[in-house]
């Protein structure tokens, strides 16, 4: 790759570096796993960046990228365990954490029970993703995002309930 290149995509990474972070958070609740997972993310977008043509948002093909990427890796790695939502909250530190962090704590936790799909979904709904480019990163149809979400929500809903 040319510098200019080399250049243009450390920027773009730059400015969406929460994306990947945000996909390895929702995927992985190991932080070994999680910084696996980014490496391996980071390889990917390089990887693939010559294809990266602009006819979408760099954040939305990069969350197409990372989101593959964690789902193959989670595939590979089948052997991980899950851990239950009660394990998960019993590792979070009580005195460090305030009211904000702990409902967003609860809200990563919930999520990371959803399935596969259901997590990539609402991960792009909740950075205001449209259900157009939700729809173009998942595969599905605009109107098939819409009627997921409000299941999404639902279930979201639930595991909230039941956790509090």
């Amino acid at each position: 790759m040319s510098e200019h290149i080399d250049n243009t995509f450390i920027q773009h990474i730059n400015q969406n570096l929460g994306v990947a972070h945000k996909v390895s958070r929702i995927y992985f609740q190991d932080a070994d796993h999680r910084k696996d997972v980014l490496q391996e993310m980071m390889y990917q977008l390089w990887r693939s960046y010559p294809h990266f043509d602009g006819h979408s948002k760099f954040s939305t093909w990069m969350y197409s990228v990372c989101l593959n990427t964690a789902l193959t890796y989670k595939r590979k790695n089948k052997k991980q365990k899950t851990e239950s939502l009660s394990l998960v909250h019993d590792q979070i530190p009580e005195s460090s954490s305030t009211n904000k962090e702990e409902a967003i704590n609860f809200l990563f936790d919930a999520i990371s029970m959803l399935s596969p799909l259901n997590k990539a979904i609402m991960l792009l709904y909740l950075d205001d993703l449209s259900y157009d480019e939700i729809a173009d990163i998942t595969g599905l149809t605009k109107s098939n995002v819409s009627v997921k979400l409000v299941r999404i929500k639902r279930e979201l809903e639930q595991l909230l309930k039941e956790k509090i």
